[in-house]
């Protein structure tokens, strides 16, 4: 059976996601997906009931895929300073900008939020376990500064990204880096 296949399963997810970054959610239909993904008309809507699932199932992916290497987890977990803050940030915007259309289709996928409860309700626990957890990272970490610090870095960052993927031409990859180390000077006190 279809819906048992998870390789499949992933690749529509995907092709959803190419899709709706690129034709915006009106964009979004089986027909587009299937027709993306290279598999036979009917497949997506094999494996989502309805459209409301599969855009649910879109966010789910999106931040599957931006799941930080083992690396940065690491980096993440140990010691933190000022320097590998920056590190860490940088990387975050790196990642997030190497992984345009999944960006691109978050944001479509935030705008359908506004109409579709479960989506909202799906994004909002994402992003308040995201801040929970990189809230009680900072917090163990001992470097000065606190919640505050963590979400003021979080919305700076997302402005930034959403700048650097939608009007490329306004901060280059080397401005870029210079405004996270600058953010990150700014919001991390002084020891």
């Amino acid at each position: 059976m279809a819906r048992t296949n998870p390789a499949r399963r992933q690749t529509l997810l995907d092709a959803s996601i190419e899709v709706l970054a690129r034709e915006g959610a009106r964009g979004l239909t089986f027909r587009a997906v299937d027709q993306e993904a290279g598999v036979p008309a009917g497949t997506a809507s094999n494996y989502f009931p309805n459209r409301d699932a599969l855009l649910v199932q879109i966010g789910n992916r999106y931040y599957e895929r931006l799941i930080p290497s083992d690396e940065t987890m690491a980096k993440s977990r140990g010691p933190l300073t000022r320097a590998t803050m920056t590190e860490l940030m940088t990387e975050l915007v790196e990642r997030i900008s190497r992984f345009r259309t999944g960006y691109l289709a978050l944001l479509e996928l935030r705008l359908e939020a506004t109409r579709r409860p479960e989506l909202q309700t799906l994004l909002t626990e994402r992003v308040h376990a995201d801040l929970d957890f990189n809230i009680a990272n900072y917090r163990d970490s001992g470097l000065p500064g606190g919640e505050d610090t963590v979400v003021l870095l979080y919305l700076a960052l997302n402005w930034l990204i959403l700048d650097k993927l939608t009007l490329p031409g306004i901060f280059d990859d080397q401005r870029s880096a210079e405004l996270v180390r600058t953010l990150v000077e700014r919001a991390i006190p002084a020891d």
